[in-house]
């Protein structure tokens, strides 16, 4: 089955830190740029099918040539494993301490 996209750019307020989260602008918003969590509500970017919804604690980012930094999650509460890009006005401080992370 061929993986599916549905672009959704929301304002919401963040519930690890309580911020305020404005939409993206250029593409779909995926999480918090303060403190990178996510909420784990989709199981295909932007469905919002996943029953779960714990939160995805940013675990580690890499760096990929071709997309930039890739922010690696897991779910408090599932243990999944999820990768998002980041966006341009993520907290680059956290990103740069998070590429030194293992899994």
């Amino acid at each position: 089955m061929k993986r599916k996209f549905t672009e959704i750019d929301e304002e919401f307020t963040c519930e690890n830190c309580g911020k305020y989260v404005p939409v993206l602008g250029y593409s779909c918003r995926n999480h918090c740029p303060y403190c990178l969590h996510s909420k784990h509500v989709d199981i295909n970017p932007g469905d919002r099918l996943e029953t779960c919804n714990g939160d995805l604690e940013p675990i580690k980012v890499e760096l990929d040539s071709k997309k930039g930094y890739i922010i690696i999650f897991r779910c408090k509460k599932c243990g999944a494993i999820r990768r998002n890009k980041s966006a341009d006005d993520d907290n680059m401080d956290l990103i740069i301490k998070l590429t030194a992370n293992e899994i």
